[in-house]
């Protein structure tokens, strides 16, 4: 009986442990530094091939086409409504 109580005792305390380094993992990937430290990383592998350093011309080029447009759409805008 006295078996049993200590390995069940045993077994809840790894149980607690697992738990606290979950609980820990998932507190440290919701951190807002964290967050924000995987969104720039997901933006640079967007314009910057990770492995070589190399830009990646395509993107930088459709979002340079993109920020052209608007302003071009902007300045069409301004021009009929005035």
């Amino acid at each position: 009986m006295t078996q049993d109580m200590s390995a069940l005792e045993r077994e809840i305390e790894e149980t607690r442990q697992r738990l606290a380094s979950t609980i820990d993992q998932l507190a440290h990937r919701a951190h807002p530094k964290t967050i924000v430290g995987r969104q720039v990383a997901a933006v640079k592998a967007s314009f910057v091939d990770p492995g070589t350093g190399e830009p990646r011309t395509d993107n930088i080029l459709k979002a340079a086409g993109a920020v052209v447009g608007v302003v071009v759409l902007l300045v069409i805008v301004r021009r009929v409504a005035s």
